[in-house]
């Protein structure tokens, strides 16, 4: 038993020794693990050219690799709510320019004092996936009410929130975020900065990155902390010719940092500055993705193209010689290490071969004599504007003279790429261009710098029209005048600038298709394009995990309209709202062609009958009359919009008085189209809008009974009761019939479509029982409503008919002129049953609506009050 007693207390005592040796091991080995961390914390030398190498000795090499809270976006919305200091504020705008260039869903508010914040669920679903602050103080000083909503709902929804911190001179040194364990050191010059490869936040951003030189600015912040859940993401050191306003240690500082979210649930990614600092981008898209638990993420893939514009074409001196096409060659063989694929892209106008000096046109024969090692596209032979060409043929005959030239020098013809001098009939649209291309080259693919506009270049797209698909093409700051160096605008480190993480960089990190733009004369001279994408692809490569590769154009415009589907339509703008527009438009164009109001229906309400008032006017002129919808044209809603505006402005006269006289056109259908109202806006944006709003129930029967006088079989098979109350299961004619009666009639919901589009102030909208029964105090309205002068006396020019029930236009001798024999057409009452199931249809809708009038300050039409009293 004694025995027994003995070993337990051995034992015993053998453990606490035991332990207290693990102590001491664990005090020592941090004590020599700091002081080494102490010791390691210089950067890793670069070369002279500040290119990236790996790091020998990492900073924060001993600290656990901590995971990130996991982050569930499946209940939140793919939307960004931004916080900006005001509409205009620099960073603002640099924040929304990128989520506009990455295609991200933003909704942008002012940050008020008190941190007041918009609604963040919508039916138990979280309407943003990240937050973000251009200021994060504006953030840590909320109300603690806000500040705990706000908290909530990012712990309940796995939301996110990216703040920034801008110090200026009223900073105060040091500054502790408010019930964050983290501290502030502002005003300060940094140097010498190192991603850390450890970040799990990082994706397009290349680790270890080394960028050696003085950061931009001496009002940096960075960030000290003393919990485990933060983990530093770019590393700097201070500048030991400024002084900080603070005594720092020297060592390794964050300028940003990521809180994994261990301290309160929340993850966060602060910035110590704005986005000035390219790094500071590209580590902030990162940061996007990884926050939006990738729901918010841009492809690793970059595809470009390279188009030398010219070629043959230039002034002597300007143009290759045969060295200079030795270096092309050269130069493409070693982009191809970097971008897969790569080859350039030569658009030619045959007219100018051998028009260089002898040197010259000794590069000329090299470039035919490597035809096969490049890729061809045709611009016009004589490298005409194709809008300066009113005809198609002889377009055709430019093309004919180019495409032999091309056939005689073995120069390739199935490209199916085509690039226009100056974009001249691309857009806007030269319909006898894209004709004359498919006639003589079968033209699949063009591009252009203009559509919608040349700037802001993030807002280029592309389209497809008349069979060709169109893709948005990018300048990269070499223009036919940019041929040397030293004499680059803004000076030689401006291009430099562009190549390393600025616009240049931007432009392919943004865009996951880029088709740059380039001329002959920049691979002269200089050789500015091969200095510009060499070094270009050298820096992608080596800041970024992005894959370069190339595709012929075909196979790109097909990969550009696979991830961006929704672009295939396009938008037609108005060519006199922009002056390059007007500049590359035929010259017998003319926007004075285009209306300057429009009757948007809906159908049965009295659009005829205001139609022909309007025509009345002696300044108010209509559109000319189509052949299968006679007075309506049916432009915005449907099919024909795809034939361009040059089909549209053909259905309207020259006014005889440009200044008073008014252009119009009616088409029922665009009140309930929801492509109506953007296509309008884009094309005719000050144009104003006529509606005319009957009761919905009254408006559905009168459309059953318009088809059934048109024999539509549906209607002529099924009563009214029978169509309206269809299910889903019914035969599709007859579901079809129920929408063409029943949509329409959701006035509130057409609406304010119409007002995402157009203001208030253009919007009129009519009681058409009150057109039906006076019209003169109606179109006295609509007068002062349009502005048109002088003032027509509709009273005196109207009068009733008692034998059609409505009113017609008075002639001399005492005729009438009323509407035609289908207008007024007599037809059995409603049933009861139908009545009362339309009223009960209609409620909601119609509750809506007066509170859409409400707002607008507009009466409630008579049949609105009735149908309201209902409902009480």
């Amino acid at each position: 038993m004694n025995l027994v007693v003995k070993l337990r207390r051995s034992f015993r005592t053998l453990v606490i020794l035991l332990a207290t040796f693990c102590l001491a091991s664990i005090v020592i080995s941090a004590y020599y693990l700091y002081t080494g961390y102490k010791q390691e914390m210089a950067l890793v030398e670069t070369t002279g050219q500040a290119e990236c190498e790996d790091l020998k000795l990492l900073p924060y090499r001993s600290v656990e690799l901590k995971t990130a809270k996991p982050i569930d976006p499946s209940r939140t919305d793919p939307t960004v709510l931004l916080f900006v200091e005001s509409q205009y504020s620099q960073l603002g705008q640099d924040i929304i320019a990128i989520l506009e260039s990455s295609r991200f869903q933003y909704h942008m508010v002012i940050a008020p004092a008190k941190g007041d914040i918009p609604p963040l669920t919508d039916n138990g679903r979280g309407k943003y996936t990240i937050v973000i602050y251009e200021n994060i103080l504006k953030y840590v000083s909320m109300d603690s009410w806000n500040r705990e909503l706000l908290e909530k709902y990012c712990v309940e929804y796995s939301v996110s929130i990216i703040g920034f911190h801008k110090a200026n001179e009223n900073s105060s040194p040091s500054t502790k975020l408010k019930g964050l364990p983290l501290h502030l050191y502002n005003n300060v010059a940094l140097k010498d900065c190192v991603v850390n490869p450890q970040s799990p936040l990082l994706r397009i951003t290349k680790a270890p990155r080394v960028e050696k030189g003085p950061l931009p600015g001496e009002d940096w912040t960075v960030f000290q902390f003393n919990h485990s859940t933060y983990q530093p993401v770019l590393l700097t050191e201070l500048q030991t010719s400024r002084p900080a306003s603070v005594a720092l240690p020297k060592a390794l500082y964050a300028t940003v940092i990521q809180d994994l979210g261990l301290h309160d649930g929340i993850q966060r990614v602060l910035f110590g500055n704005n986005l000035t600092f390219w790094l500071h981008k590209l580590i902030f898209i990162d940061a996007i993705s990884f926050l939006s638990g990738k729901k918010l993420t841009l492809s690793l893939d970059r595809y470009i193209l390279v188009d030398i514009d010219d070629i043959f074409v230039g002034k002597e001196g300007t143009r290759m010689n045969i060295n200079d096409v030795k270096a092309l060659l050269e130069t493409q063989n070693l982009l191809r290490t970097q971008v897969a694929n790569f080859t350039f892209n030569l658009g030619f106008s045959g007219k100018f071969y051998h028009t260089g000096t002898e040197e010259e046109d000794e590069g000329d024969d090299l470039l035919l004599r490597s035809v096969d090692e490049f890729w061809w596209f045709p611009h016009m032979w004589s490298h005409m504007q194709p809008h300066l060409f009113h005809n198609e043929s002889s377009l055709v005959e430019q093309m004919i003279l180019n495409k032999e030239f091309a056939i005689e020098h073995g120069i390739p013809t199935g490209m199916g790429y085509a690039v226009a001098p100056h974009h001249s009939g691309v857009y806007p649209v030269h319909i006898q261009l894209y004709e004359a291309w498919k006639k003589v080259w079968h033209i699949r693919v063009t591009s252009t710098e203009e559509y919608p506009h040349l700037k802001p270049a993030r807002y280029r797209r592309g389209f497809i029209h008349n069979g060709i698909m169109v893709l948005p093409r990018q300048t990269c700051g070499l223009f036919t005048h940019t041929i040397f160096y030293k004499e680059y605008p803004g000076g030689p480190q401006e291009l430099d600038k562009s190549i390393r993480g600025g616009e240049l960089f931007l432009t392919i990190l943004l865009n996951p298709i880029s088709i740059f733009m380039t001329h002959l004369s920049n691979y002269g001279n200089d050789r500015l394009g091969l200095y510009t994408f060499a070094n270009l692809a050298n820096f992608v490569k080596s800041s970024t995990n992005l894959r370069l590769q190339t595709l012929p154009p075909v196979q790109l415009a097909q990969k550009y309209f696979e991830l961006f589907p929704e672009q295939t339509d396009p938008l037609w703008q108005n060519p006199c709202d922009d002056k390059r527009h007007r500049d590359i438009w035929s010259r017998d164009k003319t926007c004075d062609h285009l209306p300057k109001f429009l009757i948007i229906g809906p159908q049965k309400t009295g659009t005829t009958a205001l139609y022909l008032f309007l025509l009345m006017h002696p300044s108010i002129i209509s559109n000319l009359p189509s052949p299968k919808t006679f007075e309506e044209v049916q432009f915005f809603n449907g099919n024909n919009y795809h034939k361009g505006i040059d089909w549209y402005m053909d259905f309207f006269p020259t006014p005889f008085n440009i200044t008073t006289d008014l252009l119009f056109e009616k088409s029922a259908n665009y009140f309930h189209s929801e492509e109506a109202p953007q296509r309008a806006a884009s094309l005719i944006p000050k144009a104003k809008i006529i509606t005319i709003l009957i009761d919905p129930s009254d408006r559905a029967y009168s459309w059953y009974q318009h088809q059934r006088s048109h024999e539509d079989p549906a209607a002529l098979k099924f009563n009214f009761y029978e169509v309206i109350t269809s299910s889903h299961w019914a035969p599709s004619e007859i579901r079809t019939l129920q929408k063409r009666c029943l949509t329409p009639g959701w006035y509130a919901v057409h609406i304010e479509r119409w007002l995402t589009h157009y203001p208030a102030s253009q919007l009129l909208i009519i009681d058409g029982q009150q057109l039906r029964s006076d019209p003169a105090t109606v179109m006295d309205e609509v007068q002062k409503f349009l502005g048109v002068s002088p003032h027509y006396n509709y009273s005196e020019a109207l009068t009733f008919d008692p034998q059609k029930g409505f009113w017609c236009q008075l002639l001399e001798g005492g005729k009438t002129k009323c509407l035609g024999k289908s207008k007024g057409r007599k037809y059995p009452p409603m049933d009861q049953e139908s009545r009362a199931f339309l009223s009960s249809y209609y409620r909601d809708h119609n509750v809506e609506l007066s509170k859409l009038l409400h707002r607008l300050g507009q009466p409630l039409p008579s049949w609105l009050r009735q149908e309201l009293q209902k409902v009480r």
